[in-house]
């Protein structure tokens, strides 16, 4: 549906007479609806009898089961409400058309990376893995530099270019090597390969790949230590494509990550790793590190009995130990770093690492508890988190209403009087401003916008873990699985930093309800004079951003969700158990 979808718009956009025609708003309103039309799409795929067990498409490339189409579902909704948020600007001149619409071509940037991420998630093959990764990622790349004419949008989109590049090599790489190794691309094949081998020179190549394919994912959705990108490329970017970033990609690489852990689990179960004279390597139980045979030749050369100490008799688990190293870091980084902030969103996201920690100690765990309170923080985090962004664009809108900034090009102070006489040839360009990046433009916002100040108190509360909202049952049910497997010091760890990251949330809120003495009329008919490009800035009413009926709606609707999960909670808990055991049970 949404490639279908993709080639009709692009048919229309071809087309001068049809183009010309149709408002870019409707563009982004078909783009909502296509995502709403294909979810329930999705869905309705529920009443194929055979679906239960998975439907391979595409020669094997594809795999259709219950749980890939509940969270492509899950994933396209969400899309459609990030949609719903997309800024509207409204005219009054004839003069600012053009600029407006030099970014409206968005809806299909959109559509690309939404259907790489729906194609990721029911990917089973590593052709199909990779080229899902790029197609989402590449939509994403140019979102980042949705704004042109913005030096920080360009600057964001390249770092975010250039690094995503880098993860996705990364990601080939380790395909390349579990390739080169087994000859094999399906994921089943090589699940299998796995269950039936000894530890030999073929796993060890497949455990090689598995880890440089973890690490790239890792680096996509930032988590620690490979997050340094994120709070850069976050704050740069406009908030409507920050929303995109910090929540679209990440659901589909967690769910592809879940399962890849889930059916793997872990690979060998090394005691002591011997060579023997046909390249092989074998599993003995000997301690010695050269075994002879009858003859006195050497047989077999013992690589890990050295390390017999340390490694004990456990087994090596090496995809679980990357996830709690990563969970241990993204968890201490992003709430200690995060102190320290005074951007919003850079704040956010190290707020988004520290949430990943959480998603990374439950994946790590392995548990039907733990899937089950995975597969929950995600839905919980997904919704505040949209919530967050829908308020701050909203207060944005209110903030910095009606401001654009015209820029005289031509304009020299040595000879304004000879400007004075050619005004009507004066070329202007008009840069319109509505991001918040200060936290202290917050201010007081709590007496002028009380109800917009409030939903986003109560979304903070929730992200700090506050009962009994929301996130605190997602941080409970997450702490309660590590608890009960053992996992006392991470979760000690994360019972702590949870405890600290609540004090930047209180920082928000703090600002939000302070009084401030100062007027926001400071922004009204300045004139200001760039010394280096000898531009004069006027700052005019010339135009207005909508907050349209549905966003409010859309806002009051989840921060209700939020506020209120504890008195009407089986809809979400029954829904995240049943993937879970649906997922052990396949």
């Amino acid at each position: 549906m949404i490639f279908l979808s993709i080639l009709i718009l692009i048919v229309a956009k071809a087309l001068p007479s049809l183009n010309s025609q149709i408002s870019s708003i409707y563009f982004t309103r078909i783009s909502a609806i296509i995502f709403l039309y294909s979810g329930f799409i999705s869905i309705n795929s529920f009443y194929i009898q055979s679906i239960g067990s998975g439907i391979g498409i595409y020669s094997g490339l594809f795999q259709i089961t219950q749980i890939t189409q509940l969270i492509e579902f899950f994933l396209l909704i969400i899309g459609c409400l990030i949609l719903i948020g997309w800024p509207l600007i409204q005219t009054q001149t004839q003069k600012l058309k053009k600029f407006i619409n030099y970014s409206t071509d968005y809806s299909l940037l959109v559509l690309f990376s939404t259907l790489g991420s729906s194609l990721l998630i029911s990917s089973s093959d590593l052709v199909s893995m990779y080229l899902s990764i790029e197609l989402q990622s590449f939509g994403l790349y140019i979102l980042a530099t949705l704004y042109r004419d913005s030096y920080t949008s360009t600057t964001a989109g390249l770092k975010y270019f250039l690094l995503g590049g880098l993860s996705s090599c990364l990601i080939l790489l380790g395909a390349g090597l579990i390739y080169a190794y087994t000859g094999l691309t399906n994921f089943e094949s090589i699940y299998s390969l796995i269950s039936v081998s000894e530890i030999n020179y073929i796993i060890q190549g497949l455990s090689l790949g598995l880890i440089l394919m973890i690490v790239g994912f890792l680096f996509k959705i930032s988590a620690a230590p490979l997050h340094n990108w994120a709070p850069d490329v976050y704050d740069e970017t406009p908030t409507i494509v920050t929303i995109w970033l910090t929540i679209m990609p990440k659901i589909s690489i967690l769910m592809l990550l879940l399962e890849l852990h889930t059916q793997i689990g872990f690979i060998g179960g090394l005691n002591s790793l011997t060579i023997n004279t046909n390249g092989y390597a074998e599993l003995l139980n000997s301690i010695s590190l050269l075994n002879f045979n009858n003859s006195g030749e050497i047989d077999s050369i013992s690589l890990l009995s050295p390390l017999k100490n340390i490694i004990g008799e456990n087994s090596i688990y090496l995809l679980k130990n990357i996830f709690l190293i990563s969970s241990l870091l993204s968890l201490v980084l992003g709430t200690v770093v995060g102190l320290a902030q005074t951007r919003i969103k850079r704040l956010l996201a190290y707020s988004t690492i520290s949430h990943i920690g959480f998603i990374l100690l439950a994946l790590a765990i392995n548990t039907e508890q733990s899937i089950d309170s995975l597969i929950f923080y995600i839905i919980q985090y997904t919704i505040t988190n949209l919530n967050i962004f829908l308020i701050i664009i909203a207060l944005s809108y209110v903030i910095k209403k009606s401001i654009i900034y015209k820029v005289n090009k031509n304009n020299n102070n040595n000879n304004n009087n000879n400007n004075n006489n050619n005004n009507k040839n004066k070329k202007y360009k008009y840069k319109i401003k509505i991001d918040l990046r200060d936290i202290s433009e917050l201010k007081g916002q709590f007496f002028s916008n009380p109800l917009l100040s409030l939903s986003l108190s109560i979304c903070l509360f929730s992200m700090a873990g506050i009962p009994p909202l929301i996130g605190f049952f997602s941080k409970q049910f997450v702490l309660y699985s590590a608890l009960e497997s053992g996992y006392n010091f991470i979760a000690l760890v994360a019972i702590i930093v949870s405890v600290i990251s609540a004090s930047y949330y209180l920082k928000i809120i703090r600002i939000l309800h302070t009084d401030s003495s100062e007027s926001h009329e400071d922004s009204k008919n300045k004139l200001i004079l760039n010394s280096n490009s000898r531009e004069s800035i006027k700052i005019e009413k010339k135009s207005g951003f909508i907050l349209t009926n549905f966003h409010s709606f859309l806002i009051s609707s989840l921060t209700l969700s939020i506020l209120l999960f504890l008195f009407k909670p089986s809809l979400i808990l029954n829904s995240t158990k049943l993937l879970s055991l649906s997922i052990f049970n396949f």
